[in-house]
């Protein structure tokens, strides 16, 4: 009987936090964190709310807390089963963080929360599906890239080195003004020409290695995510029409069903008929 009790409260407990009432109330209260953990930073915003923000905080966490609780409760051992659940109660855990000794900082880590809208909007699933499966491929692009930048990384070093030490002094060096150079910001006047005074032929280096990195390594990353997603979006769509297809098919199985039901029936009554016509036309001979 006890046994029975617990998994009955369990059900019910269950059934309360899958309601979308509940679950919108959730994103509400996330969304609302957020936005107080964001006014939270401005100076002006705590000199005159900074009493009532610190206790929206402590009460939006004891919810939060409450929330988890209920859902261990429910589900048991099977919360740890969803990555998303794992994720709140490392987040939620973080919030409790004493304030003290730099770890205060760390408490506004709770506004990551908000990043279970992406579990709740379909589209934003898909990019994010699409994102985790194109990272095996990316895997062989960032080691191509990484070897490019390892090679061109060195030979600036023992070029430019020697005369424009703050931007290839050392490795290091080096391959932070090639990343800046990569992504094109302030390449041509901040680097590329103070080097070209000293070195003229230095066009010869940076030009091809702009267009190996930014024009063509990159874009094998942005083929990559089109691809996914369009291999997401295609294999949706075929899952769809198979499940549109196998509704169909239960529909005429269904029906077919009871047409049969109905042929069988009008076979018994043809039989009964039939036996009836007999039985009068035995009656009538005798």
């Amino acid at each position: 009987m006890a046994e029975t009790a617990s998994s009955t409260l369990q059900d019910r407990a269950r059934i309360f936090v899958e309601r979308p009432v509940v679950t919108n109330s959730i994103l509400g209260i996330i969304i609302f964190n957020a936005v107080t953990l964001g006014l939270s930073t401005s100076e002006s915003v705590t000199v005159q709310l900074g009493g009532l923000l610190a206790v929206i905080d402590k009460l939006v966490l004891a919810i939060f807390l409450m929330e988890l609780a209920l859902k261990l409760f429910a589900y048991g051992l099977r919360f740890f089963s969803s990555a998303w659940n794992v994720f709140d109660l490392l987040v939620v855990s973080v919030g409790l963080l004493p304030d003290k000794q730099g770890l205060s900082a760390l408490r506004g880590l709770r506004v990551i929360r908000a990043l279970r809208l992406l579990s709740v909007i379909p589209q934003m699933r898909k990019v994010v599906q699409a994102l985790l499966d194109a990272l095996p491929g990316m895997g062989a692009v960032i080691v191509m890239i990484s070897i490019v930048f390892y090679v061109f990384a060195v030979m600036a070093t023992l070029m430019y080195g020697p005369t424009f030490d703050e931007w290839f002094g050392t490795l290091g060096r080096s391959l932070y003004s090639l990343f800046q150079i990569m992504t094109l910001e302030s390449w041509s006047m901040g680097i590329v020409r103070p080097v070209m005074e000293v070195y003229p032929m230095a066009w010869s280096f940076f030009v091809p290695f702009i267009v190996i990195t930014a024009f063509s390594v990159l874009n094998l990353f942005i083929g990559l995510l089109v691809n996914t997603m369009q291999s997401a979006v295609e294999a949706e769509a075929e899952a769809e029409a198979e499940a549109e297809f196998e509704q169909l098919r239960d529909l005429v199985r269904r029906e077919t069903d009871v047409v049969d039901a109905h042929v069988l029936e009008l076979h018994d009554e043809i039989k009964a008929l039939r036996q009836e016509l007999r039985a009068l036309k035995g009656g009538e001979n005798g």
